[in-house]
């Protein structure tokens, strides 16, 4: 592997260094570097973060593969500026088993366009009645630290409690997806005013909030770790904000989506908009970008959920949940929350790589730009500007909610250990 010189970037937003690739290192960091044999990348005014880190997708693969698969999965992460992803288990078959995620875990390894950490099932089937093979799928080649039922919630307050005293054995978390599933029985959008106005069944906040609530003091009871998936209410925000302020392991994630867009997008009745959790009001995205801004949550996630056309283009009420996110990520965080103040480049870069690789024990990525670390990194042109354009997109599936959207920010470079998985904005 050549060596390659990133000239003049600025590292996590700072003053523009020389940043050396010597094979899958870091060779070197310093105000000026000799090229040698080296092969130049002129980055002027761009901004060079860590390979970023989703702790949530869905790659669809086994079972999907009509909609996404690992390796169109990854290459799109790759254009993301992503590294790194953890695959979630709501695949078919369900990956509650050590084989099903060690297949996984090698079709990321053969598509090489990021890692592939795949995530297991909390139980079996994701049917909520009896836990999966969590030792096994940790044991196994995949290593599994996360387990998540995303998709649904672990309901059962007794096989939560179990599955939370379970993972302590080593170090693993529960990923929860907050949903009362009697409260959101025949549920289309957010519950507020513009439900009631549009007269679809109502989503409401407390049905993510109870659940919530809930597993933070399980998790402080028996002194393991859970994580809550895609939080989307103010509501959730302080609950986490006083489980942390008790000293509890918990953490949290939010999604780009709900970080800005909201509610009021649904009165168009485009089902590219429909969504779990649903988009929610202005308030509550205002309350998420503070929280992100002040670490209650702790991360940055896409829920990256592609779906084939037939799945969405159809009445809301039969289209299916979920939006693609892995190539639109950064450009929405950059909108929302560097273009506000709310956040430097520093910030994002522990939000979006350093935090969800802790979270999920995930080594060799979220680690710093000095030498001697793995050579993962995204190199970002933040000043483009460009309209998206799904018929661009890597990822096999096009349901993407900002077609037509003008966003900030374009990752130029993404390195894998030293190898350039995208080149210009394209894949390599």
């Amino acid at each position: 592997m050549s060596k390659i010189l990133i000239r003049g970037a600025k590292v996590l937003g700072g003053e523009p260094q020389d940043v050396l690739i010597d094979g899958g290192t870091i060779a070197e960091v310093a105000s000026s570097i000799e090229a040698g044999d080296a092969t130049v990348i002129e980055a002027d005014g761009q901004i060079l973060l860590p390979g970023l880190v989703d702790l949530h997708t869905h790659l669809r693969e086994p079972g999907r593969e009509d909609s996404e698969t690992v390796l169109t999965g990854t290459r799109a992460a790759a254009i993301g500026g992503f590294t790194a992803v953890h695959a979630m288990a709501n695949t078919f078959p369900v990956a509650d088993t050590a084989g099903v995620v060690e297949q996984v875990y090698r079709l990321g390894k053969e598509s090489g366009y990021c890692d592939v950490q795949p995530v297991g099932a909390v139980t079996v089937g994701l049917e909520g009645k009896q836990l999966a093979e969590l030792g096994a799928m940790h044991d196994s080649a995949a290593g599994v630290k996360v387990f998540s039922d995303d998709g649904k919630c672990v309901d059962d307050a007794v096989i939560m409690r179990r599955a939370l005293e379970y993972v302590k054995a080593f170090d693993g978390v529960i990923a929860q997806h907050a949903q009362e599933p009697r409260l959101t029985e025949g549920a289309q959008m957010n519950e507020g005013v513009v439900s009631a106005e549009l007269g679809l069944g109502g989503w409401p906040a407390v049905a993510e909030e109870s659940i919530i609530a809930r597993d933070v003091l399980l998790a402080a009871h028996v002194g393991s770790r859970v994580h809550i998936c895609h939080l989307s209410t103010a509501g959730s925000v302080e609950i986490v904000r006083w489980a942390k302020s008790k000293g509890w392991d918990v953490t949290a994630e939010v999604t780009p989506h709900h970080l800005l867009l909201t509610d009021e997008l649904v009165r168009s009745y485009n089902p590219v908009y429909k969504v779990n959790p649903p988009l929610r009001t202005e308030t509550d995205v205002l309350a998420l970008r503070e929280a992100l801004a002040d670490g209650t949550i702790d991360c940055v996630a896409t829920d990256h959920a592609p779906h084939p056309h037939e799945d969405k283009d159809c009445e809301w009420a039969a289209a299916a949940m979920g939006m693609v996110g892995l190539e639109t990520a950064l450009s929405v965080v950059q909108e929302t929350m560097v273009e506000t103040g709310l956040l430097d480049w520093a910030a994002v870069a522990d939000r979006m790589s350093f935090r969800p690789a802790v979270i999920g024990r995930l080594d060799g990525h979220g680690r710093p730009i000095s030498a001697g670390e793995p050579a993962n990194l995204t190199l970002v042109d933040p000043a483009y500007r460009g309209t998206v354009d799904p018929a661009g997109f890597a990822s096999r599936s096009r349901n993407t909610p900002y077609q037509g959207r003008e966003l900030p920010g374009r990752v130029t470079h993404t390195f894998l250990r030293g190898r350039a998985t995208v080149v210009d904005g394209k894949l390599a």
